[in-house]
């Protein structure tokens, strides 16, 4: 099995388990973007009603969270939704803008 199936199979035993606490460490990390969206639409469903983690370095991973914790070298710097921590213009929407800018800057 490749990583990205293996990734699949272990988000799939997830679902089937029915845990009242999730938690997803870099849960598409290994996945193409296409992929990726479609495992967030079927998690979204599934994280309703319970209390869920999700550990990401893809900040898109994460946009619709209640709650994002921006973590620089081990401590929170920053915390709010996607929309408040991008208005905020710090560290968070930093590094945001960085994973999605067309045109990197030298």
């Amino acid at each position: 099995l490749s990583q990205c199936q293996k990734q699949l199979l272990t988000i799939a035993r997830a679902i089937l388990a029915d845990p009242d606490i999730m938690i997803l460490d870099e849960a598409t990390s290994s996945v193409d973007t296409r992929t990726e969206m479609l495992i967030q639409n079927a998690m979204l469903r599934l994280m309703e009603g319970r209390t869920s983690f999700v550990i990401a370095h893809r900040l898109s991973t994460i946009r619709d969270a209640d709650l994002i914790l921006a973590l620089r070298d081990g401590d929170i710097a920053e915390q709010g939704t996607h929309e408040d921590l991008l208005a905020a213009g710090g560290f968070y929407a930093d590094l945001y803008n960085s994973q999605f800018e067309v045109n990197p800057k030298a």
